[in-house]
């Protein structure tokens, strides 16, 4: 397993170019599933779960080409039963479901992986689906879903932590072909979900109430074809902004949305980090004294569960205590140990974690647990003394372009080593 070995001490300067959204492309990839004219999605990002959704989409009998940044879809002739294998390691495949019980009124589809970040059920995906008139069964890590005909129906996608982002997703997508009209309350709010709504739209779909808790949805016969552009990747540029700020530099984020990083250019601000806004352009600088925040997870418009981690390695350099709770999931603290490894003081209390910061790190090797943990350790790593090496960064693949590409241009010392 590939790893990166940091020379940390290097303050950051330059510009980078925000990727398109991981977490918007992929059910937007799994919408290509809809229609059996071609679909084309630009300022796609060349990530690990990019390419697994390709293959599966591949396994299905889609005609995939990944060209670049750019990306064609045709599922002309597709079956309802996706590759267990691929399935089973990546999360975000399960928005395959709401499009094939769409398209052929059946799927059969293996539970979904991911980070182990904590418990991520999907039962309000399948409570969307059965209210739509699918009838499920799951056997031998199999979702079994059939579908004789889709009705529009009053869904409640309200759960413990919140809306449900791929769950809206999918049933939003099944909803689209489905007779009649579909009503989903608490819906996920997130750009994310208005992306794959502007996308549904332009293929023919009647989508109203986007980025709000209420969508109405009225089915049609069939939908076309479409262009497409992928909205900026909002956890990259909060990310690279926070990498900024800890390594004492100053980055330009070109193409990012500041629309999409209130919560967390809030509370950059409120740290001390000097934030300016110039038309697409983000300029993020170092605070002059840092200081510390607290902040809980929540759904968008919230502060975003995957800028936690982050956040966490910032607040470490900030002398004083800081008070990190979570409320979206709740085992998603493990990078907490690895950054103690460097010299942070982290207590972990229930859903909180409690930062004591201000003392100096140092590097030191460490664990990559998952996708935004892997990202709050790169971070640390460069703003620490010494040499870190952070192992398992197959995880920072799934949803970074070329992360350390990135920060050597912006001036770390950083190099991917590659495994054994």
């Amino acid at each position: 397993m590939d790893s990166f070995l940091i020379e940390g001490g290097t303050p950051l300067r330059g510009e980078v170019q925000v990727s398109g959204s991981k977490n918007a492309v992929l059910p937007i990839m799994a919408a290509t599933l809809l229609t059996a004219e071609t679909c084309v999605i630009r300022r796609v990002p060349d990530l690990s779960d990019v390419r697994f959704m390709c293959r599966i989409l591949s396994s299905l009998g889609a005609e995939v080409d990944f060209d670049g940044s750019t990306l064609t879809v045709r599922a002309a002739n597709i079956t309802s039963t996706g590759d267990y294998d691929l399935i089973r390691k990546m999360r975000g495949s399960i928005c395959i479901l709401g499009p094939l019980l769409a398209r052929l009124h059946q799927a059969t589809v293996s539970l979904p992986g991911g980070c182990v970040i904590g418990t991520r059920p999907i039962d309000l995906h399948l409570k969307g689906l059965r209210c739509l008139g699918t009838q499920i069964r799951i056997d031998s890590g199999y979702i079994h879903a059939t579908a004789p005909e889709l009705s529009g129906a009053m869904v409640f996608l309200g759960g413990r932590a919140g809306p449900t982002v791929l769950g809206t997703a999918n049933v939003i997508m099944a909803a689209v072909l489905a007779e009649g009209v579909t009503v989903i309350e608490s819906a996920a709010c997130e750009p994310e979900v208005v992306d794959l709504i502007d996308f549904l739209n332009a293929m023919g779909a009647r989508i109203q109430g986007a980025g709000s808790p209420t969508l109405t949805i009225t089915g049609v016969r069939a939908l076309g074809g479409v262009e497409h552009e992928v909205i900026p990747d909002r956890i990259e540029a909060g990310t690279f902004a926070v990498a900024a700020a800890a390594s004492g530099g100053e980055v330009i984020l070109r193409g990012a949305r500041p629309d999409h990083l209130g919560a967390v250019l809030d509370k950059l601000q409120e740290a001390g980090v000097p934030i300016e806004r110039r038309g697409g352009a983000l300029t993020v600088g170092s605070a002059r004294a840092l200081r510390p925040v607290d902040v809980t997870t929540m759904p968008y418009s919230g502060f975003p569960t995957d800028m936690q981690a982050q956040l966490m390695a910032l607040m470490c350099l900030a002398p004083g205590t800081s008070i990190l709770t979570e409320r979206i999931f709740e085992s998603r603290f493990m990078h907490a140990s690895e950054l103690m490894r460097l010299g942070a003081d982290i207590g972990v209390e229930g859903p909180s974690a409690i930062v004591k910061g201000g003392r100096p790190l140092s590097g030191a090797e460490v664990m990559a647990s998952d996708l935004r943990a892997s990202a709050a350790l790169v971070i640390a790593g460069i703003a620490a003394s010494g040499r870190t090496q952070v192992h398992r960064v197959y995880h920072l693949d799934r949803g970074y372009e070329r992360m350390e590409v990135k920060l050597e241009k912006l001036g770390a010392r950083i190099q991917r080593v590659p495994g054994e």
